[in-house]
This record gives structure tokens, sequence and C-alpha cells, in this order.
């Protein structure tokens, strides 16, 4: 489940199975095990990134103007990271990595470093980071006065080698196919789709592929850190960047300063990551509840019903029209699915969402197809879509091992519809070409404290549907010493960026000081929107 945002091309998170090897021993002579070729692999990799570290320390960033159509005002400046593609391979083929900063608003002396962020994804960029400081949001005044706030495109994504499975005015067009099957002729069209798109990315990105994943991701984050001349990573992660973010602190421990997980993937072996969309589904079903508790208590501005049935019933109406007949000939269930997650997804959607809903049974349907179909006229839009859903695709299914089986596929699946409707199939359909992966998928880190590691802070809120609860509570479980802030009754993904006092302030005190709390804090929830 694209765990930053939802995509165009259903669902997703940003969301496998353990490998057992066995040991066949031959008298006194073992067969290697796949593990101790795989830590050989890593070993390997482990002194690329080494070497790349050093080679990006000594070169630093050559920092300039940033080029007119990134949307990137002055003051920020950017830059290129040079990093392996194979870090098994420190000198074979080189690929450059975009970055960004924009320098702390402080003095001198208030200055404590770079603080590097990740929105998630996999396949979102972090670029538009130092924007926080241009367009001078409230919640980072005191963070950007101790820090330069540095973003970047992680590997494959927007500015850095992108990778794409399709073409991207093909990949939007709509309307696209009912995610809810009908029969198993629907099934096997979706199959069909699923490989046909596993296929693409072979075609158009096979070289990268292999390489497409969050450990190399967190190399690449690494060598970030040794060009920007910093002993230590002080590092935002949100969403699918906890991941990253719990991956670096097993591999990197002695290099981490700082280090906030907000809105958290399970970093379960067993739920990287098939077994993580499943939770997904369940999560996303509770918070639609409560989206639609509050349409129906607001009813005086939405006219949708007074209870959650009444407003259920609507959208069960408004699913079967799009349907029959897509409206304005592109929008069917796919694209309604597309554009009503995003409620779920974030608070900030609510009031849009219900806004638009309402306008078409209000009789203004033209409300609803801007919203939620594709706009073939923008191309770059388009263009970046289809590149955070290659990412998103080649990442997961790169990382883990995925079930090949589609009966294990069909059942869960069916399972989980049966209670779970608003998103379970299409979450499904997003994530099957990891059925059918055309490279070598991994077996995933194993998520846990080392030496060095300081106080993590975590951030959670309880009803998160893209990064269900559990994920924060086990990322604490694993990391000694992390402080879980846990923001109750609340379910808008990626805490740090709301306004909640209770939260902010913790956040600012353990960016400008390294202080956690004494213990675990419960914070209240942020305000609800008001329509």
């Amino acid at each position: 489940m694209s765990a930053t945002r939802p995509t165009r091309r259903a669902a997703a998170l940003g969301s496998a199975g353990a490998l057992i090897t066995a040991t066949l021993i031959a008298g006194a002579v073992a067969a290697p095990s796949a593990s101790a070729d795989a830590r050989h692999g890593q070993d390997r990799e482990t002194r690329g990134a080494t070497i790349a570290a050093a080679k990006a320390a000594k070169a630093g960033i050559d920092w300039q103007d940033c080029p007119a159509d990134w949307g990137l005002e002055k003051p920020i400046q950017c830059g290129w990271v040079t990093v392996p593609l194979d870090y098994a391979k420190p000198y074979g083929k080189q690929i450059k990595l975009a970055v960004d900063r924009i320098g702390n608003t402080g003095t001198k002396e208030e200055r404590q470093g770079a603080l590097v962020y990740n929105p998630g994804g996999p396949g979102g960029s972090g670029l538009r980071f130092p924007r926080r400081v241009t367009t001078k949001n409230p919640l980072w005044v005191n963070a950007s006065k101790a820090y330069d706030f540095v973003g970047f495109d992680p590997r494959g994504v927007g500015h850095s080698a992108p990778i794409s499975c399709a073409d991207p005015q093909e990949f939007v067009k709509a309307p696209k196919p009912d995610p809810v099957p009908d029969s198993e002729a629907d099934k096997r069209a979706q199959r069909k789709s699923a490989r046909e798109y596993a296929e693409g990315c072979y075609e158009r990105s096979g070289e990268m592929l292999p390489y497409m994943t969050t450990p190399n991701t967190v190399r690449d984050l690494d060598v970030i850190r040794a060009a920007l001349g910093e002993k230590k990573l002080n590092f935002l992660g949100v969403s699918y960047g906890t991941y990253i973010a719990a991956v670096y602190g097993t591999l990197y421990p002695s290099h981490v300063r700082r280090m906030i997980a907000d809105s958290v993937v399970n970093p379960s072996r067993e739920k990287i990551w098939y077994e993580a969309n499943l939770d997904q589904d369940v999560a996303f079903e509770m918070r639609w509840n409560d989206w639609q508790d509050w349409v129906a208590k607001n009813d005086a501005v939405f006219h949708l019903g007074t209870t959650r049935a009444q407003v259920q019933a609507k959208w069960l109406e408004l699913r079967a029209t799009a349907k029959k007949n897509p409206i304005g000939g592109l929008v069917g269930p796919a694209e309604l699915i597309g554009f009503f997650q995003g409620a779920p997804y974030y608070d900030s959607s609510w009031i849009p969402v219900a806004t638009v809903f309402s306008k078409y049974f209000a009789g203004d349907t033209q409300a609803l197809v801007d919203a939620a179909a594709p706009d073939l006229t923008d191309t770059a839009g388009n263009a970046a879509s289809e590149n955070g859903n290659a990412v998103y695709t080649a990442v997961e299914c790169t990382d883990a091992k995925w079930p090949t089986s589609w009966q294990k596929w069909d059942r869960d699946n069916t399972r989980l519809h049966k209670d779970y409707p608003f998103l379970t199939w299409a979450n499904a359909w997003m994530n099957l070409p990891c059925a059918t992966w055309p490279v070598k998928q991994q077996t995933p880190v194993n998520v846990k404290s080392g030496k060095g590691l300081p106080p993590v802070l975590i951030v959670q809120a309880t009803r998160d549907a893209a990064t269900p609860y559990g994920g924060g509570v086990e990322l604490h479980k694993r990391f000694k010493g992390s402080r879980l802030i846990t923001e109750k009754d609340a379910g808008s993904h990626g805490v740090t960026g709301l306004v909640n006092p209770c939260i902010n302030s913790r956040v600012d005190t353990y960016l400008l000081t390294g202080k956690v709390d004494a213990a675990d804090v419960t914070c209240a929830s942020h305000a609800t929107p008001q329509p």
C-alpha cells in the first residue's frame, strides 16, 4: 500500500515469508548454506558501502541553484551524490542521487548539522522538505534554527536514475477494471495485468531492479551522510521512511545521532511485505468507518446521511453507478477508490473528499470527474505517478520473498474482503506483480538494536490506516532505549506534520537536545477537521 500517498493505480503501503535453508552435510563437508552466501554478499556490500562513503566524504557536494523546473525556490540549493548501483561492486556502474538543502536559520553556534528526511513510499521524493523553511511552516521553526534541512530522491525516484514499468500515459488511462472481481474471468484478467506489469518493469528497468532494495537505499543514505560532511546522521522518516530508519539503525547503529520514526511500517521480517499489506486492509476499513461517522455527524453540511450505514449506502450507490456507467466516461470504481482512499489516509482530505461526494449527490458530477479522473495533459504529473508506482513495486517485490501461489493470494484476499471490502482487492492487485517478480527476491534485514544506537523517537497514531499501530509497538520493542509517543484515537498518517502541541513540543525537544521522556507518552488526538 503506498505508504506515503494514495496512488492512481489503486491503493498501495508502503506493503513475505522466511526462507529456511537446509545445510546438507556430506561427511564432514558442509555445502555452503544460502544464508552463508547471503552473509558473504552482505559483507561485500558492507565493504562497498564503506568505500563509497569515503569517496563521497572526499568529494563533498557541489551545491548550486536548483534547476528551474524542479520547483524549489532560492535559497534552496541542489546537488548530486554518486553511489554504486551494486554495493558489492563499488567500482562498477555508478548512479547519481539528487539532493537538496537549505541552511539552518539560526546562528553558527546554534547549528547542529543536517536533518535528512524521507516521506515514504517506497517511491516518495524528499526534495520538498527544505520548503518547510521557505514556506515558514510554523511547526518546524525551532528545528530549522539548528539544522540544515536536507531532502533527496532515493534511487530510482524522480531525478535519481528514475525507473519505469509502463508508459506513463497508458498507466494513468481510465477507467480501469473494477478491483472487486465478479468472476474468475475478472481475476484472470487482473492476474494477467499484474504479470505484464512485472514484465514491463524488467523490460524498461531490468538493470536497476535487482538493486532496488531498502538496504541499498539505507547504504545510499549513509553515503549522503558522508557527502554532507556529517559524522553522524540526523534523520526524520515518515511512513516507509520509518523502515529506512529501522534498517539504518540496524546496519549503522553507531552512525545515528538523532532519529525520528513517524507512522511506522512494521519491521518484523514476517510482515515485510505481504502480511503488512493484508494488515493495511483491516486498518483502512477502521479508518474509513471513522470518516463515515464524521460525515454523518456533519450531515447538516454534507447531506449524505445521519448514520454511518446511510453514508456507506451512498458510497455503494455511487460505486454501482460508476461501475455501470463510468462518470464522465472516466471515473469507475477503481478511480473512485483512488480518490476516496485519501480520506482514510489523511484527515486533511476529510473535508475535500466529503465535499466532492456531497456535490455529486447534489447533481454536480463534474467535481468528481475533476477530482478522480486522470488528466492526460499533465504529462509531468503522470510520469511522476508512474515512477512512484514503479519504485513502490520494485522495492517491495525485491526486498522480500512473496507467495507465488495464486491460491494463497485468492484465499487470503477473499477472506479479508468479506469484512474489510473498502481496500482489500485494490491493494491485492497493486501488489500482485510481486508473485511473478522477474529478479531474485531477498531476505529482509532482522531489525534490532546495535552498539551505539541512541534513543530513537517513535511517533504513532492508534488508528493509522496505512501503517497500523502495531508497527510502532514492534519497532519500539526492537530498538532498546527508544521512546514511543502514541497519539490516541487519531489516525491521520504522518503525525509530526500535524498541529498537536503534546507531540510537537517533544519532537522539538528531542531534535534540539536529544532528550526523550523518562517513559512512553500518550497524547490526545489533534483537532478533528471542522467543515
